[in-house]
């Protein structure tokens, strides 16, 4: 079982996606008022929950942020690191993926991302990951 800390608040959405969460039974869902980052397991906050995060953020891999589709929370998340974004307007089913691919993500976090990069592609694919190693 996954560990997730949903620290969501009063949020429509929260009690939707951790039905879909249950229903996976591969998900220990925790309700939380304020997310705990020593702890271990995946964190799905909000905007508001994320000002309760100190910064920098440890291991940003592991946090699942749902947030509006606005500039100013877009660009704090890139540069928090966090990988995982869904919009607040996504569908439930969307953010709950989100949530499982992190919960992936952290039961390896040992696993280099160069490694994943190294896996061999065609010439075409390579130059995109060429390209885009310059951005």
């Amino acid at each position: 079982m996954y560990a997730v800390q949903l620290a969501l608040g009063n949020a429509p959405y929260a009690p939707v996606i951790a039905a879909i969460l249950a229903n996976t039974r591969t998900c220990n869902i925790e309700w939380v008022d304020r997310p705990d980052p020593p702890k271990y397991g995946v964190l799905v906050v909000n905007e508001k929950m994320l000002d309760d995060l100190w910064e920098p953020i440890e291991r940003p891999e592991r946090i699942v942020l749902i947030t509006p589709n606005e500039a100013r929370h877009l660009e704090r998340a890139w540069n928090a690191g966090i990988r995982s974004v869904v919009f607040d307007s996504d569908p439930p089913r969307i953010i709950a993926l989100a949530v499982l691919a992190a919960t992936l993500r952290e039961s390896r976090p040992n696993t280099p991302h160069s490694r994943i990069l190294s896996v061999p592609r065609s010439a075409s694919c390579q130059l995109v990951v060429a390209d885009r190693s310059i951005l």
